[in-house]
């Protein structure tokens, strides 16, 4: 059994905890107000230019369409753009955004398809490393950045761009959390290389007539249309972050609350005991006199 002195330094320490995970979470929830409200104003702007984009690839086909719409002509060789969180601390975030991205690298290898990887952010290359060693490509680092935005989506999808037009995969799929709350980040898959031609193309709302060309403004739309679904991306890892983070750092303070509890009945039962047995050793001594 622990002596009182292990047990009150215990208790100590675990109240220290307390006292960090508890500003975590204050700090995480104040960050979480910015990163949502940026995530939630993105996305109308995102689903307009896919709207956009519908009313142009209706018009495009064939020998005209770019190469970012019409694609390869193969859909052998598939690349997975991962997005995952720099820091850690953030509850099952990296590690479901990391399933989803092995399920879908399973999938298309047991279809015979050519996988690999492009990874952003540090936290889900180790495990993703573990199990395709040999598939991992480039990544981008975002460590330095306080908070990745515009810029650093634009330096991404301006190299899978020149990797798509070097002949390095055929088709590339963007994996990230989509945020839905501070419980709910949802790991989300989508193709963005090649643009998919939306279903709605032949009745979409933005169906207007354009100067110039629809050909000319789609090779100026499409790699705004990689950017801005990248751009989208981080700005949803940043808000599912902190909502995570949040969410964890709470159930750490709870966690630590009950612990200390814990800690504290055990303390006063070994001190009662030891206060009893000490009053019995001079009680005893007393009658022996």
């Amino acid at each position: 059994m622990a002596s009182l002195k292990e047990l009150k330094g215990r208790i100590n320490s675990v109240k220290s905890t307390q006292k960090i995970t508890k500003a975590k979470q204050m700090v995480a929830a104040a960050k979480l107000r910015k990163a949502q409200a940026a995530a939630e104003a993105a996305r109308p702007y995102a689903s307009r230019l896919t709207d956009v984009m519908a009313s142009l690839a209706g018009k495009v086909s064939g020998d005209d369409a770019p190469k970012l719409l019409a694609g390869t002509g193969s859909d052998q060789r598939h690349l997975l753009v991962v997005v995952n969180t720099d820091k850690g601390l953030c509850g099952g975030l990296n590690s479901n955004i990391v399933k989803e991205a092995r399920t879908r690298a399973r999938e298309l290898e047991a279809a015979g398809k050519d996988v690999t990887f492009y990874l952003v952010g540090k936290k889900g290359r180790a495990p993703i490393k573990r199990d395709f060693a040999d598939k991992i490509g480039e990544s981008y680092d975002t460590s330095d950045v306080r908070d990745p935005g515009y810029n650093e989506a634009d330096d991404i999808a301006k190299a899978l761009i020149a990797m798509y037009e070097d002949g390095k995969f055929d088709i590339a799929h963007l994996i990230y959390p989509q945020f839905k709350s501070a419980l709910a980040q949802d790991p989300t898959t989508q193709q963005i290389v090649p643009v998919p031609t939306p279903e709605n193309a032949a009745d979409s709302e933005a169906c207007v007539e354009y100067e110039p060309d629809e050909e000319e403004i789609l090779e100026a739309l499409l790699p705004r249309y990689v950017k801005t679904q990248l751009f989208t991306a981080l700005l949803e890892i940043a808000a599912s972050e902190q909502g995570a983070s949040m969410t964890a750092m709470d159930n750490a303070t709870r966690n630590a609350g009950e612990l200390i509890d814990k800690l504290t009945i055990q303390y006063n039962r070994s001190r009662q005991a030891a206060i009893t047995t000490e009053l019995i050793e001079i009680i005893a001594g007393a009658e022996a006199l």
